[in-house]
């Protein structure tokens, strides 16, 4: 029995560029340089989605521009705006140890280092110094930072996180 592959978005097509079929891509991921090294992407557009082969892709500005080979006119290309292109979870650039994509931490369940449930992460905040989890708790979301001293587990697989949460984070 064939699983169903999960596709990852990876940009969104926001406009045309030039005459000759070309597209401006804004970036979903935080390697927008792995455009130049991917053949193939899907694009996914209104409920259907496409394989597409990319001939030329460049950087400008905070988008990339891409040129796929099966593209040849404006006509086609802005058939193709407001699609998201899509590559299957096999393809996501590796990234490091202990170090994790937000889609895949959104939607864990947070547990205490007693075992009790705290809630499930429903968001990720950016910060400058460092990456903020929003658990929902049913009450006030409680704001966990992702640091190494806090975060003391997490189980993809089981769909789990598990926190040592500072004194000032827990109510006295």
């Amino acid at each position: 029995m064939a699983m169903t592959e999960e596709f990852i978005a990876i940009g969104k097509i926001v406009n045309t560029q030039g005459r000759r079929g070309a597209v401006r891509v804004f970036p979903l991921t935080d390697y927008p340089e792995r455009f130049k090294d991917t053949s193939r992407v899907w694009v996914s557009i209104k409920g259907a989605r496409q394989q597409l082969s990319i001939g030329e892709a460049a950087l400008y500005k905070n988008y990339v521009i891409i040129e796929f080979k099966e593209i040849t006119d404006m006509k086609d290309a802005e058939a193709l705006k407001g699609g998201i292109l899509e590559v299957p979870r096999g393809e996501l650039v590796a990234l490091p140890e202990d170090s994790y994509y937000i889609f895949d931490i959104v939607g864990l369940q947070v547990y205490d280092a007693g075992g009790d449930l705290l809630g499930k992460i429903t968001d990720v905040l950016h910060t400058g110094a460092n990456d903020v989890y929003v658990v929902e708790t049913g009450g006030k979301p409680l704001l966990i930072p992702a640091l190494k001293q806090v975060v003391r587990e997490i189980d993809l697989d089981s769909r789990r996180m598990v926190v040592e949460l500072p004194k000032g984070l827990v109510d006295a």
